[in-house]
Parts: structure tokens; sequence; C-alpha cells
């Protein structure tokens, strides 16, 4: 307010400065003193007049806000007011509170001391009714208390034995899942071909002609060249062929290279057979040396001793049941590997362990013993590792597994030569298994008629109805499988069905 009359009174002066300045000047231009003065006096009258306009609105504005004021202190008074009331009002209600407090506080050390009687008169009669308890029954409390815990043992132990057996059940159920997730996953990454070999080889002849040159007069040739490779010819009436048979497959190969080498270069005497053999020697040799490179290459088998690797090239040339078994190796390397990383063992030693786990058959016909124990005395007698040698010589169980490797490299076997088309089985072998099968189902009471189909993997076996109801038919089906797995071996597996069937006819006349 005193800052709005300062300007009023400043712009007053001011005016007044202005206006006597006119007035000075008028006179020093020699104008009238009436003129100055008539003009003076407005310029007074004006100033005069804004004084008050100024004032009066200064003073309008200072009793609105004295009212605003005003009207916020009423305001704050009435919240303060209310405040206050409400404040009254929760002491009254925290009163009452602390009153049911203590109300119940006197209601509950009431019902203390009436629950500390009645357990004072419980335990009374309890020690009554034990008195009379054993009065009557003849046992004393320890002796009763201990019947009644053998009792709860009993029953805590089968139940604990029912829920064992079902979390067996189970867990049986998720490894079973798991194991054949795995398993389809490690076959489905390893793409293999389907082969079947010989254990006889055959060479082309031109003619006839040639065979008796191959003879030789008075058998001459065909035994130099019979003692050369330690094979056997057979000359017959197949035209244009000759058959080279001999059970180790190296030197059937190395024979039939020669054979065909004389042939091709129609020369054929005792030296030149010597060469001939010799140099079919060196190539066969240089063959299974790359074999066996390219094979460790495959299965990723690297840093093996060269001894390890020369008696492995041997298999380029060694079957068994017509698979190939250097072929073998290295599908059974990449499937231990796969199920290895699968469940998180040592790749690196299930791959070497399924590499090397036939390494006995390249000389188990010129060594006493399986091909297992023979394989794993050739890796360590060559320092491969001890883990990678008990692969080998467990893969059949002959030596029982201690490592998971070692299961590995079995069920990897198993795999490579159970799978479909891996391996052929004779005529003979085949019937006498399917007989087997038929043989086992009928030796069981109650079995009408049993089939073996699907080439032996399955059985369907036909009971009678009014000798075998359905839980005696569920039994059959276990029994039958059980004894399968005890006295027969077969690839993969086997399933067990049971048909009942009951028949009702009757003839309407």
């Amino acid at each position: 307010m005193l800052a709005i009359v300062a300007i009023i009174v400043g712009l007053a002066g001011a005016l007044v400065g202005v206006a006597a300045g006119m007035l000075y000047r008028r006179r020093a231009e020699g104008t009238s003193l009436q003129q100055a003065e008539e003009q003076a006096s407005r310029t007074l009258a004006e100033a005069e007049s804004k004084k008050q306009t100024l004032l009066s609105e200064a003073h309008e504005e200072r009793l609105q806000q004295r009212k605003a004021f005003d009207e916020e202190v009423r305001e704050q008074r009435l919240q303060t007011q209310r405040a206050e009331e409400r404040l009254a009002q929760k002491e009254a209600n925290l009163d009452r509170k602390s009153e049911t407090l203590d109300r119940r506080d006197q209601a509950i050390r009431d019902r203390e001391t009436r629950v500390d009687q009645l357990r004072a008169e419980a335990q009374q009669l309890r020690d009554q009714q034990s008195t009379e308890l054993e009065r009557i029954s003849g046992l004393t409390t320890g002796e009763a208390r201990d019947q009644l815990l053998a009792a709860v043992d009993v029953e805590i132990r089968d139940e604990a034995s029912r829920r064992v057996r079902e979390m067996e059940k189970e867990v049986e159920a998720n490894a079973s899942i798991r194991a054949r997730k795995i398993l389809a996953t490690a076959i489905q990454r390893v793409t293999s071909e389907v082969t079947a070999e010989t254990t006889v080889s055959v060479v082309q002849i031109p003619s006839d002609d040639m065979k008796g040159r191959i003879i030789g007069r008075e058998g001459r040739n065909i035994r130099a060249i019979e003692a050369a490779t330690g094979v056997d010819l057979i000359i017959d009436d197949t035209p244009d062929a000759v058959t080279v048979s001999a059970f180790d497959p190296v030197r059937r190969e190395i024979a039939r290279q020669a054979l065909s080498s004389l042939v091709h270069d129609g020369r054929i005497h005792p030296t030149r057979i010597e060469e001939a053999v010799n140099k079919a020697k060196r190539d066969v040799d240089q063959t299974m040396a790359e074999a066996a490179e390219a094979a460790a290459a495959e299965a990723g088998v690297l840093n093996l001793h060269p001894e390890v690797m020369k008696v492995f090239g041997r298999l380029r040339y060694r079957t068994s049941y017509g698979q190939n078994v250097m072929r073998h190796s290295i599908e059974t390397a990449h499937i231990a590997g796969l199920i290895a990383r699968e469940i998180g063992a040592d790749a690196d030693i299930a791959r070497t362990g399924g590499f090397l786990h036939d390494l006995g058959k390249a000389v188990d016909h010129e060594v006493e013993g399986t091909h297992a124990i023979i394989g794993a005395e050739i890796a360590r007698r060559f320092k491969v590792r001890e883990a990678v040698a008990h692969c080998i010589e467990a893969h059949h169980e002959e030596v029982e597994p201690h490592s998971v490797e070692a299961i590995i490299v079995m069920m990897a076997d198993a795999v490579s030569g159970g799978r479909p088309g891996a391996r052929r089985e004779s005529l003979e072998n085949y019937i006498r298994r399917l007989e087997t099968l038929e043989g086992i189902a009928k030796g069981f009471k109650g079995v009408e008629s049993a089939f073996a189909i699907q080439a032996g993997r399955e059985i369907r076996i036909i009971v009678k109805p009014e000798q075998v109801d359905d839980l005696e038919a569920m039994r059959i089906a276990r029994d039958v499988s059980q004894q399968i797995e005890e006295t027969m071996e077969y690839p993969g597996q086997i399933k067990v069905t049971v048909v009942r069937e009951t028949r009702a006819t009757e003839d309407a006349r």
C-alpha cells in the first residue's frame, strides 16, 4: 500500500516539475503569466484527480485482500474445530475399546483358570483310566505303548512300501519315456547305409579256358595260390567265375585281388603268383590303413596309436551277420557320443569306446578268447585310456560295467546291431527263433495256440476262455515276456499279446 502511495506522490511531483518547467519556459519565452498559471492549475487538478483515483483503487484492493484474509482465517478455524472434534471422537472410541479389551482379558484369564481346572481333572481321569485299563488288560502302560507302536510301525511300513512302489513305477515310466526320447534323437541323427556282405568272394574270368590255366599242370598253380594266400579256391561248373573262400576276410581279399590281377595279366605260374600276392598284400594294407584313418576322422576319434589303427583297419573286410564291422563301429561311435551328450556323460570316452568296441574281432580268429577281452588287451597294450578299455571289455557284460560310458557303449552297440536291416539272419536261425517263441507260449496252462508274427517281433497267444480269466491272461502275458527275456537272445523287442475271446453260438430251427 505504501509503495502505491509513493508511486502516486512521485507521479504528482513529476507532474508538478513538468508544470513548473513549462511555466519557467513560458516566462523565458515571454508567455503570459496567466496562461502559465491556468495551465499549472489544470495540471495540478488532473494530478490531484489521478491521485484520488489511485488512492481509491488502492483502498479498494486493500479491503478485498483484508476480506480474503479474514475468509481464509475463518476456514482454517473451521478445519481446526473439525479436527478437534474428530480427535475427541477417536479418544472416546479408544476409551471404549480399552474397556472392551479389559473385559476380554478378564474373560481370558477366567477361561485359562477353568482350562487348568479341566486339564487337571482330565489328567486325573486319564490316570484312573490307565490304571483301570492296566488292571483289565493285564498290560502295563509301557507294554501297551510298545504294542501300539509296533502296529503303527507295520502300518507305516506298508504305506511307505506302497508309496515307494508307486514312485518306482512313476520313475520307471518317466525314465522309459526319457530313454526312448534320447535313443530316438540319437538314431534320427545318425544316417547309415543298410548293406549285407558275404564271407565268400567271386572272381569273374573271361572264359572257361582260364579255369584250366588257373589250375595249372597237375594243379600246380591252384596249389601255389592257395599256399601263398591261405584260402580255398572253388572251381566248379559255375560259368565264368571262380569262388574264393576263407574265414579270414583279409586273406580272402588279398587272394581276390591277386587272382584278379593274374586273370587280367594272363600269365599264371608260381613266380608270377608270388609277385601278384605280394603286391595284393601291399595294396590291401594300404587300403586298410586309409580306411582306418577315414573311419577315425568320420567318427571324430583322433590321436589313436598307429598300431591300434593298424589292427582296426582289418575290420574293413570283417563282417558280422552280413554287417560290415567298420561301418558298425563308426555308427556305434556316433550313437554313443550323442547319447552321452544328452545325459551329460563324457562324450569323448563314449565315442572312443564305441569306435573301438569290436577291435578284437580283427584278430579273434588268431588269438584265443572273446573279442571284447582281446580288444581291451590290445587297447591297454598300446596305452589307450583305461576308461575306454573298460568300455571295450564290458560291452557284452563279460566284465561288469562300472561306468556310465560303458553302459552307453552297450546301448549304442545294441541299437546299431539291432536296427531293422542292419544284420541278416539265416533261414534256419529265423525259423528256429519263431519256433522257440511259439514253444514258450504254448508251454503255459490254458493256452490254445500261439503264433509268431511280424518276423518274430510279436507273439499272439490265444487262450481258452473257460480256463483263463482276464487276470490270468494278464499274468500269462507278463510271464511269457519274462521267460523270453531270460531264455532268448534277439534284437530290439518282442511284443506279447494274449487274446481271450468268448463266443456264444446257438442254432435256430
